[in-house]
């Protein structure tokens, strides 16, 4: 009780400065608006005040962590590493992912540091508003949020064609069973979605530490034809590729540079671990752990197997550009074929078709708490903050799963393989400009904090290395989503529908800004007047979680 009582009295306002203020937030109950109970202890929350919603607090640490993994383990990795590749070549990609994953780790150093102070409601777009300007939180909302909504239904038509490398069974029953399934995870108690997301993220990560294994005892002469590749392909066909017929060394880093949308796309979604900290029972706890174990192992996992990958096969098989969008695309189920062994295919295809309902799951709980965030913040209409008897956002559900359905569109032309080429650039280019803005949001933060006098060493969780994680994270991200499109500027390569694919990103990022800006006026958040205290967590009676005792028990908890 001592600890809790050290982490309440921590992050309190400084007496000399706040006193008045302090005395407003120790009777809050007497405050005018609707008093929240949620699991805040003592001190009870202000409905729409600091970004405090209605949901209720369920997930526990397992959940969020697993929620982390769910995220960074998906189809990016599974699928889209094969066309980073065959653009990159081994080096190239390599590189892209140690660099990528340097710029996530800046970005989960930042936002990890506000959310375990800011536990708030869907936390990316209050961050934006609270620390930089309400126009700014408005945008981020509707760029982030319609992104990932209208990924459900890409998603789910991907699932389709996973299916489609078993049996030939219409993909309308399929796209249907999978629309079903995530609609009744994200309409119940929020742990539902949590054990949902431990379950799948187990799988994936069970696959891909399998694939790993294959991966060496492949190339170390293992499999069925004994073949020891060793480093063999990084010398033939070579560590780069000339990329667009370009040689030399402009060419070989044209090539590199093209693996970071690949690279982005798959790192894309470890942040999401932050968005449940509003239905975490005690985030002081839970999101620090999270974002350090997560953001650890998840680097480790892609790094190694972005190098595993440029040893297995070589960047010149055709069958990496397929664009079957099921396993006969992923560079591990290649290889395993050409490796000579049989039956592993079909358990990574499975693996994937895991991945890609379990990103739809995501997908739609994400829109629904980024609308959910905007109506707590009068951006939204305020039935979207409505809960249920479990802390459901129902109605932010339904309008989060209601672009589900646009998944019936890919039994047209193009199909799921097309609308996987366009999620991977929009959504892509939305989840870096994510990163970049929730950098800035901590850069504003720290100012603050020196404006008036706060010590970040008393807070519940800082950052490492910052405000310079935040710049790196902000600017890396930044030149990653200027550049994303540069092979339409080639000579010969222009397409109007590869330019849009690239960049409508951004115009869907500033179109909303500006609106917002123009008719509410917002006005930009001086540092010394930004709001530091209200919305915290009072962690004095929140529940401890019970700690292993045995030795297997401790490892996982290490582990996850």
């Amino acid at each position: 009780m001592s600890t809790h009582n050290d982490t309440a009295a921590a992050i309190q306002r400084p007496a000399s400065r706040f006193s008045s203020q302090e005395e407003k937030n120790i009777n809050i109950k007497e405050t005018e608006g609707e008093v929240v109970q949620n699991a805040s202890g003592t001190l009870d929350a202000v409905y729409g005040v600091g970004g405090v919603g209605r949901t209720h607090r369920r997930l526990n640490a397992r959940h969020v962590t697993f929620i982390g993994f769910g995220g960074g383990i998906g189809t990016g990795l599974f699928i889209g590493t094969g066309a980073a590749l065959a653009k990159a070549g081994p080096l190239g990609l390599l590189l892209a992912f140690i660099i990528v994953g340097g710029i996530l780790w800046c970005v989960m150093e930042s936002i990890g540091e506000l959310a375990t102070l800011f536990p708030t409601a869907g936390s990316f777009p209050h961050f934006a508003t609270r620390l930089v300007d309400p126009a700014l939180g408005f945008t981020l909302a509707i760029s982030y949020g319609y992104c990932y909504t209208i990924a459900i239904a890409s998603e789910v038509s991907a699932a389709a064609v996973i299916v489609s490398y078993w049996t030939d069974i219409t993909p309308a029953l399929v796209i249907s069973i999978g629309l079903v399934a995530i609609f009744f995870i994200n309409i119940m108690n929020v742990r539902f979605y949590g054990e949902a997301e431990v379950i799948t993220a187990s799988i994936k990560v069970i696959c891909f530490v399998g694939l790993i294994i294959v991966s060496l005892v492949i190339t170390l002469g293992g499999a069925p034809n004994h073949d020891r590749i060793g480093f063999r392909y990084w010398n033939n066909p070579g560590p780069f590729t000339d990329y667009n017929g370009i040689k030399g060394s402009t060419g070989h880093f044209l090539a590199f540079f093209s693996a970071f949308i690949n690279a982005s796309f798959s790192f894309i979604g470890v942040e999401t671990v932050v968005v449940a900290a509003a239905e975490t029972v005690n985030p002081h706890k839970s999101i620090p752990k999270a974002v350090k174990r997560v953001t650890y192992r998840i680097l480790f996992f892609y790094v190694l197997g972005a190098l595993l990958i440029g040893m297995i096969i070589p960047s010149n098989d055709p069958s990496l550009v397929s664009g079957s969008g099921n396993a006969n695309s992923s560079p591990f189920v290649i290889a395993i074929k050409n490796s000579g062994i049989k039956v592993l295919p079909s358990i990574v295809n499975a693996c994937i078709l895991t991945s890609a309902w379990s990103a739809g799951n995501s997908y739609c709980y994400i829109g629904a708490r980024m609308i959910v965030a905007m109506a707590v913040d009068r951006q939204a209409p305020q039935f979207f903050a409505k809960v249920n008897r479990w802390g459901v956002p129902y109605f932010a559900v339904l309008a989060s799963f209601a672009f589900g359905p646009l998944a019936y569109l890919s039994l047209g032309s193009g199909g799921a393989a097309q609308a996987f080429t366009w999620l991977l650039n929009l959504s892509t280019v939305a989840g870096l400009l994510a990163w970049m803005t929730l950098c800035i949001c901590f850069i504003r933060f720290n100012s603050a904090c020196k404006a008036q006098n706060i010590n970040r060493d008393h807070l519940p969780f800082k950052g490492r290395l910052q405000p310079y994680s935040a710049w790196v994270g902000a600017i890396g991200s930044g030149i990653i989503v200027l550049f994303s499109g540069f092979s339409v500027f080639l000579k010969g390569n222009w397409s109007a529908a590869d330019f849009i694919a690239s960049y409508i990103g951004i115009v869907i990022y500033i179109v909303p800004f500006v609106v917002w800006k123009l008719l509410k006026r917002t006005k930009f958040v001086k540092a010394r007047d930004t709001d530091m205290f209200s919305g915290r967590f009072d962690p004095s009676f929140a529940p401890e979680e019970a700690r292993p005792h045995t030795w297997w028990g401790k490892f996982l908890d290490w582990l996850f």
